[in-house]
């Protein structure tokens, strides 16, 4: 069965091993496509590389065409691979509690059609965003939480993603730490941003303890959700100066521009298919 875009992008990685870049090329230019961006990196182990690509001459791609081309490729070089639509938008279904400006930063460059996704709903622990949310013309799905009802809520989060077919769940400052069995059944497909620059000052209140360390810079952190509590691949930081006149409460403000600049990143990233895991780490081709 046919399926036409207006254009395509793969993604593979495979043993490192010469002629790889050239069978795809010449498969992709068999098939009448142009490559129009090409990223690829090998750590002496393991080759990977990103190919967005259009037709030459037709308005759109068949990638069932690409896919059936690519195949014999794959096994010949044991590729690990996939062919998408370069103008899908994945379907994100985002998590918050009640600090409101990682949602806010998303809500509004999905607005303005920045951030190449369709948010199909939030959830959240409380009941202070629904408001701003439904104001939106999004949905909001007040989940509240106890120690008690944990595997019950999780549950209903997950019973959310299938009914939105949510590609991708956005932790933006949903502040519940997730079940090993919630993190294995979201893996791969799970973003949370973490209000450090880590692996420092884990836990409660870390603009206070850099504080009282005295840092120089603060940040944050955009990783995938893993049962390794604020331990998962890292897909992008960021940070900026601060000195001694700065407070806890002008940290905390400082902190949380760099969040919501740091999570749309990483969203951005994933939906444009520039992030591939490589075991505890990411490679982004940004």
């Amino acid at each position: 069965m046919s399926e036409f875009a207006r254009s395509g992008v793969l993604t593979l990685e495979c043993p490192e091993r010469s002629g790889v870049v050239a069978a795809v090329a010449t498969c992709l230019a068999d098939l009448g496509l142009t490559i129009g961006e090409a990223n690829q990196f090998n750590d002496a182990q393991t080759f990977y590389m990103r190919a967005a690509f259009t037709s030459v001459s037709e308005p759109q791609v068949d990638l069932a065409a690409v896919r059936a081309a690519l195949q014999p490729i794959g096994e010949t070089f044991d590729l690990a691979w996939q062919v998408t639509d370069g103008d899908y938008r994945p379907r994100v279904l985002l998590g918050v509690s009640k600090f409101g400006h990682c949602l806010f930063d998303l809500l509004h460059r999905w607005r303005t059609g920045i951030l190449p996704v369709d948010i199909v709903g939030v959830f959240s622990n409380h009941p202070d965003m629904g408001d701003f949310v439904r104001w939106n013309d999004l949905e909001y799905f007040h989940l509240p939480v106890t120690r008690e009802t944990k595997r019950e809520q999780e549950q209903q989060i997950l019973a959310l993603v299938d009914e939105t077919k949510a590609d991708l769940v956005v932790l933006a400052r949903y502040m519940q730490i997730l079940s090993d069995a919630m993190c294995k059944a979201l893996s791969g497909r799970c973003i949370n941003i973490h209000h450090s620059f880590l692996p420092s000052f884990k836990g409660a209140k870390p603009y206070h303890q850099a504080h009282t360390r005295g840092v120089k810079i603060i940040g944050a952190t955009a990783h995938y959700v893993t049962e390794d509590l604020d331990e998962g691949p890292i897909i992008e930081q960021g940070v900026e100066r601060v000195d001694h006149t700065k407070s806890p409460e002008d940290l905390v403000e400082i902190g949380r521009d760099i969040e919501a600049v740091v999570l749309a990143r990483a969203v951005k990233w994933h939906a444009q298919r520039r992030v591939m895991m490589s075991g505890a780490r990411t490679v982004v081709f940004g």
